[in-house]
């Protein structure tokens, strides 16, 4: 009998197999983890680091992005707050990146409710009584979810748990949250 280990992680946690794009996704999970719960949307611009270095050395200096071999492949850079009470379809549709953005993310914090809790939802529900309705469900869980799509197509995803907030909980995958993926990719149509 074999002993099975953890695949290496480096000092973040994050999986060394793990890909630039799972790593940028991983990086923002963490990220808005220790802002805490009930947040707002946060939306990030992916830059490559070795062009940032070389088109920014200023900036990238000021993100502590040293060429030490080390740095994330992508660098995740936080852009302006989303404005409050627009809808994130809308805000998503005014979007438009520069060509040194090589993709992007979005983490957002949703209720979820299990595949068996839709038989129970009342009919003739507005968005607004739906959202009350799901809030005081007793199956709910409250999901951050985390989704990142480059300009090739590329997605990833992390979701985390509010139950079970820990980065070794943190569930990820390229067809996680596929309508929000789809609407962060549409931010790259022309």
């Amino acid at each position: 009998m074999s002993n099975v280990s953890p695949p290496s992680s480096d000092s973040s946690g994050t999986p060394m197999a793990a890909g630039p794009l799972t790593r940028a996704v991983l990086e923002i999970d963490e990220y808005a983890s220790g802002l805490g719960w009930d947040q707002p949307a946060r939306l990030f611009a992916l830059v490559d680091t070795e062009r940032l270095r070389a088109d920014e050395p200023e900036l990238a200096a000021q993100l502590g992005l040293v060429d030490d071999g080390a740095s994330a492949p992508l660098t995740p850079i936080e852009q302006d707050e989303i404005p409050a009470g627009t809808p994130l379809d809308e805000f998503l549709g005014t979007i438009a990146w520069p060509g040194a953005v090589a993709g992007c993310a979005l983490t957002v914090e949703r209720l979820m409710l299990p595949p068996s809790a839709e038989a129970s939802v009342p009919d003739g529900l507005d968005e607004t009584a739906l959202t009350e309705w799901v809030s005081a469900h007793p199956d709910r869980q409250e999901v951050r979810m985390t989704v990142a799509v480059l300009r090739d197509g590329t997605r990833e995803s992390a979701l985390r748990l509010r139950e079970k907030d820990s980065p070794n909980e943190v569930l990820t995958g390229s067809g996680l949250v596929p309508g929000l993926a789809e609407a962060l990719a549409a931010t790259f149509e022309e």
